[in-house]
């Protein structure tokens, strides 16, 4: 196969995140490309063995991977609700639903392992069964094919001499599992125990029953031969090089927060900055803190502060006092925070407001994801108040897009508004790790030596972006204020004339920045014919697809776009940069019959698409409910419609 989907799915204490992450993790090792969706409740922790309770994390590996995938070719249901989540998708709660492929998240030629011990009269009960067959209730086809383990029986045995009490013999039963997907992966067990080793190092104690029943998961399947075919993928080794273009790096999995956090590090590293964030725990956006408060090492200045406005306030004064700030949140959050990023845009300072969106209005769904923060994003302050906004659309970029956002926030004097979502946070996919060499320059606005005597903070470069000066700057001493100021002293004004002056000044500092942003690109489809090119000259991108039909998007929904262009052979357009736009936004898009704009959200895009190029038509095609775009509806949607 060149790709293949896999889903554990079990109780919120099962370990499924963990079992997920480390298969996912050895598959990346082993050469392939991931892509992972960690899927879990929102509440603290649902009755055990109840349907609220599953958690689930699903990975897409294998070669051109763009999604974790819309169905799952091989699932583990470590309980009888988990199998009937699995088996009814977003109908699990009907209490007459069957398998039915559009719904299920498995498909109709799946390998389904369940765990036999599991499926007893009373956890069928809580699991809401009506009959004692829960396979034959759920209507799950012949072309599955189940293969029933007894994995709470078999990690008994196997943790049975180990002085164990029977509550953490039961936590190993997901290492058994897991032994038995590497066993069906044909996956080497040596590099599997070393990882297994670097899990849990900082509990030793661990190591050595969940090695024993992870080994004997793998030879249960190797020694009886289960009636199911090992699955080999059409794989790279990690070693070799891809092709001539492609350069022999380092690679990692890693997960949009941690990669966020990097980002933020290495663009302080190469501004000379140090950097400071000050910050409120909040999901889905708290690791981003977690991450930064171990990196003092990296001259990291990471503060939790009271809440939400304390952070952003913080993280304003660090910007006035020289720093690369930063402050991280979700919806909720950006919402408290709308006040303080107001002073920051009139105080012209820089700064960095990273949104990891959620699912909401209020504490909605806090652990799914929603591309619904836009609109705030862009005009959720009071009085003219540009700032820019960007947003990452994989996991790996969200290094490349938390790097630019400095960047743009340093030259610029600006706050800029990073957008990623859970889906980007919690998943991983693989990255290569750059050199700091090879990340493009940063040059922060500092006031040059010649305004030294005469500076005040109305002084602007050719480009319109006031000079940057701060504490402990001899010659250089001034007030910043949040009221308005005398667009040529500085000093605080109320003339009207003056106001507008400022407002439209700022408005044209934000405006300017499209010049230094990359143009919008097409993303051609993999079966594109190349001989129906446009080549008109006086096209700032002469490669455009004579296609009918474009498909736009924006942040996290990139990957499952991209699968969809390449099954509907047509274009793509796909935005980071929001405001500004990029320049040729409007050229590109003009140059279809047919545009469609796929949000998770009701619109909020198409809108603002609308309100900048009221002459263009444009569709919309959008989903809220906190899960990623399936790529089969979104095809079935423009063939359809």
């Amino acid at each position: 196969m060149k790709n293949i989907t896999v889903r554990f799915c079990g109780d919120s204490g099962d370990g499924m995140q963990l079992t997920g992450n480390m298969f996912a993790q050895l598959a990346a090792e082993m050469g392939n490309e991931i892509s992972t969706l960690p899927d879990f409740p929102a509440e603290i922790r649902a009755p055990q063995g109840t349907l609220g309770g599953v958690s689930a994390f699903q990975v897409e590996l294998g070669q051109e991977v763009y999604t974790s995938g819309d169905k799952a070719d091989v699932v583990v249901a470590m309980n009888a609700a988990a199998l009937k989540v699995c088996t009814l998708g977003s109908h699990f709660n009907h209490p007459q639903a069957h398998f039915d492929e559009e719904f299920s998240l498995f498909h109709r030629h799946a390998i389904l392992i369940v765990d036999t011990d599991s499926l007893t009269d009373k956890d069928l009960e809580k699991a809401q069964y009506h009959t004692p067959n829960p396979f034959e209730e759920l209507g799950i086809p012949e072309s599955v094919q189940i293969v029933p383990v007894a994995l709470t029986t078999l990690t008994k045995e196997a943790l049975k001499d180990s002085g164990m009490d029977n509550k953490s013999v039961l936590k190993c039963r997901n290492m058994f599992a897991l032994g038995l997907i590497y066993w069906l992966f044909d996956e080497p067990m040596e590099k599997a125990i070393h990882l297994l080793e670097e899990k849990f190092k900082k509990k030793p104690a661990l190591v050595a029953p969940n090695t024993k029943v992870m080994v004997d998961g793998y030879n249960y399947g190797q020694n009886l031969a289960l009636n199911v075919q090992q699955v080999h993928l059409d794989q790279v080794p990690s070693d070799q090089v891809l092709s001539d273009q492609v350069t022999k790096c380092t690679y990692t999995s890693i997960a949009g927060n941690k990669a966020t956090a990097w980002g933020l590090i290495a663009a302080a590293e190469k501004a000379g900055k140090r950097l400071f964030l000050g910050s409120y725990p909040i999901t889905p956006a708290t690791d981003i803190l977690h991450e930064l408060a171990a990196r003092k090492d990296m001259n990291v200045m990471a503060i939790q502060a009271e809440d939400e406005i304390a952070g952003v306030c913080t993280a304003i004064g660090a910007a006035f006092a020289g720093d690369l700030a930063c402050t991280s949140t979700s919806g909720p959050g950006l919402s408290l925070k709308s006040e303080a990023i107001g002073l920051a845009v009139m105080a012209e300072l820089p700064l960095v407001v990273i949104d990891v969106q959620r699912g909401g209005p209020s504490t909605g769904l806090p652990t799914k994801t929603e591309q619904t923060d836009l609109l705030q994003a862009l005009y959720g302050r009071n009085g003219e108040c540009p700032a820019v906004v960007i947003a990452a659309s994989s996991s790996a970029n969200c290094f490349d897009y938390a790097y630019e956002a400095c960047k743009i926030a340093l030259e610029n004097m600006t706050p800029v508004i990073l957008l990623t979502d859970t889906y980007l946070a919690n998943g991983t996919a693989l990255w290569r790790i750059p050199k700091l060499a090879e990340l493009p320059e940063i040059h922060p606005q500092t006031v040059p030596e010649e305004l030294k005597g005469h500076y005040n903070p109305a002084l602007r470069d050719a480009r319109g972006v006031r000079y940057w000066a701060f504490p402990g700057m001899e010659g250089y001493e001034h007030r910043n204020i949040g009221l308005e100021r005398d667009a040529e002293k500085g000093t605080i004004s109320t003339n009207p004339e003056n106001h507008e002056q400022m407002v439209l000044a700022r408005k044209h500092k934000i405006e300017q920045i499209a010049n230094s942003i990359p143009n919008l690109q097409i993303i051609h489809t993999a079966s594109a014919d190349r001989s129906r090119l446009c080549r008109d000259k006086k096209s700032s991108n002469p490669q455009i697809p004579m296609s009918d039909t474009l498909l736009v998007g924006w942040g996290s929904t990139e990957g499952h776009l991209h699968a969809a262009a390449n099954e509907l052979n047509c274009a793509l357009a796909h935005f980071n940069y929001i405001c500004p736009l990029p320049k040729n936004t409007h050229e590109i898009l003009s140059q279809y019959k047919r545009i469609v704009v796929c949000e998770l959200n009701t619109g909020q895009f198409a809108a603002y698409l609308r309100a900048q190029f009221p002459d263009l038509h444009i569709e919309q095609y959008n989903e809220i409910q906190g899960q990623p775009f399936a790529v089969e509806r979104i095809v079935n949607f423009v063939k359809n419609n």
